[in-house]
């Protein structure tokens, strides 16, 4: 492997876990300095959490919306630019024709706008006596693929409850995706019990980086994220991991490290797809 080669098989994703308050000009401003700490230690990619600039819920949804190119996304276009990092936006309400969508914005480190990925699966869910959430009272869902390409390697990108869905992390694989991010926010019934269990699935069953960015908690939210922004590797160990408070982590991708995992057990080889397969029905 050349010099340039083993240069390029490297990188550092830094994962913000940010304080998030009904501020959103201060939300904006704790994210840029979070973001210009995370160059300032190295990282080429950082991800921001799920609705970074809003409260999570569905009441704040539509108050906090926005058309895109707009606050936080010039914000955003500019962090970037600033810091030459790409930017993964978390999440923000966006608003659009009259919908609104929880939508994440990937930017360059020349600070253009990449992609835009809307949550493609909505968070409508009812445990008993724990929590009754429905996304679906005021967003709509995003309907495409989400994966952008650095020097380093192509990233495929989710939303919090997209992570459920195992078909989703299949197809980036299928598609040459190393690193997965999943700006998220899942709350204390969810977190504790499922928030690690499937990144650690998703990394194994496709031998790729997962990482997750979520809000920090807050106790006196009217939603309680679980915080733990998280990255594991693709032999399913958890290498970065915050606690509940607002923080930077960091964490050394290794593609040369993926690529001997791969060869190491190859059931992409091994798929037996005379019986079996995972297409996607439209392209990204």
């Amino acid at each position: 492997m050349s010099a340039l080669a083993r240069a390029m098989s490297k990188f550092r994703l830094a994962v913000v876990q940010l304080h998030v308050t009904n501020v959103k000009a201060d939300n904006l401003s704790r994210a840029r300095r979070l973001i210009q700490e995370a160059a300032g230690q190295g990282s080429q990619v950082v991800l921001l959490p799920e609705c970074f600039n809003s409260p999570y819920g569905t009441s704040f949804f539509p108050e906090y919306a926005e058309r895109i190119p707009g606050e936080s996304s010039r914000m955003l276009s500019e962090a970037a630019k600033e810091n030459k990092v790409y930017l993964v936006g978390g999440s923000i309400p966006e608003e659009d024709g009259g919908k609104l969508y929880n939508s994440c914005l990937v930017f360059s480190p020349d600070g253009e706008l990449m992609l835009k990925h809307r949550k493609i699966h909505l968070f409508d869910i009812d445990v008993p006596g724990k929590i009754r959430f429905q996304e679906s009272e005021t967003l709509s869902p995003g309907s495409s693929l989400s994966m952008f390409e650095t020097p380093f390697c192509k990233v495929g990108v989710g939303i919090c409850y997209d992570m459920r869905f195992a078909e989703l992390p299949q197809l980036y694989s299928q598609k040459g995706c190393q690193l997965l991010v999943y700006p998220g926010a899942f709350n204390m019934t969810t977190g504790p019990a499922h928030w690690e269990l499937l990144q650690r699935g998703r990394a194994v069953d496709n031998q790729v980086y997962v990482a997750t960015a979520s809000p920090a908690r807050d106790e006196a939210a009217s939603y309680v994220a679980w915080g733990h922004s998280t990255v594991v590797n693709p032999w399913g160990e958890v290498i970065s991991k915050a606690g509940s408070e607002e923080a930077v982590v960091y964490a050394d991708i290794d593609l040369q490290y993926l690529a001997d995992v791969r060869q190491q057990i190859p059931i992409t080889a091994q798929r037996r797809v005379d019986l079996y397969s995972v297409s996607a029905v439209c392209d990204a």
